[in-house]
């Protein structure tokens, strides 16, 4: 069996490499050829790597025209398409090329606000904070029409938070990703979770998340269908960066801010979309679907297993280690400006009180 990976390096498509690979299949990454140190790994367990800019559509056929094994595949993977433009371009690329075209799309696409805290495939899409989740259900709009129209053997499927050893899960970290958080919990520093911490999440290892994916690949009931693959270890907040600080070694100072306020604080970071248009909300996922069509799938990596891995890895590995002083900043100013407000409530208070 051949998969093309479009990406493969990526949170979740490396761990799904992986497993393709220790189950026997051939496979080909086409990325930009960028070497990085999961890129040298792979190729040395067995997978190819083509270098080509998929938005390069003439580049891209090109490739495909002068691989005769290219010319047609049992399946291909999309990671990195995020807009209906990207999927147009694949239709035609891939139109009576492979068996299975599966393409990433997200959980997150999803109604908002939630009418049920329990989601499965059939709660409506519609996400009005957050444009990448817009873009993502416009893009499966495409390809479904295209199912109907032309036959062309889709499959979406839609994970939810999913993390792997390069980095930590969190809901409120700067640009350059979570490790300022970690060094502020080690620095003995006060973290901002938004909320009061107590709202329901979903974490999913990308090694579990991978068998789920894999066993929907060259699965004939897969095709036509939107399939969300996530855990069924379901967390608050709380116990997230509780979590975290542990496999740190410390104990947290967790200061709670509405998402509401770090949306207005820090529209730099688009906490509107990725909080009130995810995170903020509390979901448990219906995973019967999934069950259904890939029976061994399984929740094998708790999370407070999980991100011991990833501390360890991220400890041992200085480049994922990446100082944001800005956020650092951007943090300290909004608990002190909490601190005056705290405070100043306080001093209301006991005055018309007395």
């Amino acid at each position: 069996m051949h998969a093309v990976l479009i990406g493969g390096t990526g949170t979740i498509s490396t761990s799904v490499t992986h497993e393709l690979l220790q189950q026997g299949w051939q496979v080909t990454l086409i990325n930009r050829g960028t070497d990085t140190p999961e890129l040298r790994e792979l190729v040395e367990l067995g997978a190819r790597s083509l270098v080509c800019d998929v938005n390069d559509e003439p580049e891209m056929r090109e490739l495909l025209t002068s691989h005769r094994e290219l010319q047609h595949v049992d399946c291909v993977a999309e990671f990195v398409a995020f807009t209906h433009e990207q999927v147009e371009r694949d239709i035609r690329l891939f139109l009576g090329k492979t068996s299975q075209y599966i393409f990433v799309s997200s959980a997150s696409a999803y109604a908002k606000p939630a009418r049920s805290y329990i989601i499965s495939e059939g709660t409506t899409l519609a996400n009005p904070y957050w444009q990448y989740s817009q873009q993502k259900i416009e893009c499966e709009r495409v390809l479904m029409e295209a199912y109907r129209k032309l036959s062309f053997p889709v499959t979406i499927v839609r994970p939810s938070h999913t993390y792997d050893r390069r980095s930590l899960p969190l809901g409120v970290h700067g640009a350059q990703g979570s490790w300022q958080v970690a060094q502020r919990m080690l620095e003995d520093k006060p973290v901002i979770v938004h909320g009061d911490g107590s709202s329901l999440w979903t974490l999913t290892h990308a090694r579990d998340f991978a068998v789920g994916f894999v066993g929907l690949m060259a699965n004939t009931h897969a095709i036509g269908e939107a399939v969300q693959i996530m855990g069924n270890e379901t967390l608050t907040w709380d116990q997230i960066y509780s979590c975290i600080g542990a496999a740190l070694g410390v104990t947290p100072q967790l200061v709670h801010v509405s998402s509401q306020m770090l949306a207005a604080a820090g529209p730099q970071y688009d906490f509107t979309g990725s909080l009130t248009g995810d995170k903020a909300v509390s979901v448990v996922f219906d995973t019967t679907k999934l069950q259904r069509l890939v029976p061994q799938f399984a929740t094998r990596t708790r999370f407070d297993q999980g991100v011991r891995e990833c501390v360890d890895y991220i400890l041992n590995h200085p480049e994922y280690q990446q100082a944001d002083p800005e956020f650092d900043r951007w943090s300290d100013e909004l608990i002190a400006q909490l601190d005056v407000f705290v405070n100043h409530m306080s001093a209301f208070n006991a005055q018309h009180h007395n």
